[in-house]
């Protein structure tokens, strides 16, 4: 399977590592805006072809598939642009940044019945994958998840520190992978509220915000986002159910008294990004709907969207 990586930034790269492990996937080409930065990613990564049209791109008879990831205000434009060139699609995390685009994604699906999936990691990372199993078999339920996302971000930078061309948000990306995981591990998110802090004043975003979740189960879960935190960065979740405590950081788990658990056996991989980029090239294969469709995290983005509009109520009191 030939897949086009459109996007020469942090994630391109992490994407271009996981498909490396991956039997019979190939990297047909590198695509980005800047043809250098195609170029100097390519040649590390040993891939011989480059480009700068996405365009051109699609017209390739021998590209199977691509995987976005370009800045989030292009996300569900090119994802369109893709299913209408024939290519099944992988959109980087968030699929679109308003509820009316997330919805075109999906009817552009629909339309098509090509495979497009969102990269909502969570569900792939290990870590999570053994609570959810746990959840299926009936051995545990959430009754409620404390997460914490932090970054120390005062400046537009990429997770590699280098100058972003946009600018991220923490409602419309960070919290998606919050959000799209509670409702994956509870059910349906039916209550949702938020506050947010200052705007920044160059940046133009809120760089500190909180959330509260309720699901259909009774499940609850608080989320706190910052952009303003200078410590230790990341995403943390804590599980509270009623046979046990989780905290899983990324690819690992412990119990609530910090005991490593053994994910030996959960997945073929340790990586969350590689276990994402598995379950695109599997549904492909086997044309069938990936775990993260757009279908399936698309009330994720309904969630946001209504915490959104609220927020900009929220602004207009001031």
């Amino acid at each position: 399977m030939r897949i086009a990586l459109v996007g020469a930034g942090a994630f391109g790269e992490k994407h271009l590592d996981a498909l490396a492990r991956i039997e019979g996937a190939e990297v047909a080409t590198i695509v980005s805006a800047s043809i250098d930065e195609a170029r100097k990613l390519a040649d590390k990564h040993g891939i011989a072809d480059v480009s700068d049209s996405y365009e051109e791109t699609l017209k390739r008879a021998d590209v199977d598939a691509v995987i976005l990831t370009t800045p989030t205000p292009m996300h569900a434009a090119q994802a369109i642009q893709a299913m209408d060139a024939g290519k099944h699609v992988e959109v980087e995390i968030p699929v679109a940044d308003s509820w009316p685009d997330a919805e075109a994604v999906l009817a552009k699906q629909r339309e098509t019945g090509l495979v497009c999936m969102v990269g909502h990691t969570r569900r792939f990372n290990p870590s999570h994958q053994y609570v959810h199993d746990r959840i299926v078999a009936g051995e545990f339920a959430v009754q409620q998840m404390d997460v914490q996302t932090y970054f120390f971000r005062r400046q537009n930078m990429n997770a590699k520190g280098e100058p972003r061309s946009w600018t991220d948000h923490l409602l419309w990306h960070h919290a998606a992978h919050t959000i799209d995981l509670f409702a994956y591990q509870s059910g349906r998110i039916v209550a949702a509220h938020a506050m947010q802090g200052p705007k920044h004043p160059e940046l133009g975003i809120a760089m500190d915000m909180s959330i509260q979740l309720k699901a259909e189960t009774g499940a609850i879960c608080t989320l706190s986002l910052s952009f303003n935190n200078n410590g230790p960065l990341g995403t943390f979740f804590r599980y509270i159910g009623d046979s046990e405590t989780y905290i899983a950081r990324y690819d690992d788990l412990v119990n609530g008294r910090e005991e490593l658990i053994d994910l030996t056996g959960v997945a073929v991989s340790n990586n969350g990004i590689e276990l994402q980029d598995r379950e695109f090239v599997s549904a492909i294969r086997e044309g069938r709907e990936p775990s993260s469709s757009v279908a399936k995290v698309l009330d994720c983005y309904r969630v946001i969207g209504d915490l959104a509009a609220d927020l900009e109520r929220q602004d207009g009191w001031s």
